[in-house]
């Protein structure tokens, strides 16, 4: 396994996260989460000969949406 994309390599398997580091790990999933339903919005506005790709990327957006709240609610009640 090539140990620099694992984001979790400075951890033994058995190790347990902080708070901190979860708290950062689920901060850094938000961004992701977002910065994909950005992309996935603004590539379907820009689609205009194929309205059922055009759907799909609307659908992934909210699929991310739906996500970024769930994060937002575990940051909130959990850390």
């Amino acid at each position: 396994m090539n140990r620099e994309l694992d984001y979790d390599s400075e951890y033994e398997s058995g190790d347990e996260l902080s708070e901190k580091s979860l708290e950062q790990v689920l901060q850094m999933s938000l961004q992701r989460e977002n910065e994909m339903m950005r992309t996935y919005l603004i590539t379907a506005e820009r689609v205009h000969n194929n309205d059922e790709l055009q759907n799909q990327l609307r659908n992934f957006a909210e699929g991310n949406a739906k996500r970024s709240r769930q994060l937002i609610d575990v940051l909130n009640k959990n850390l």
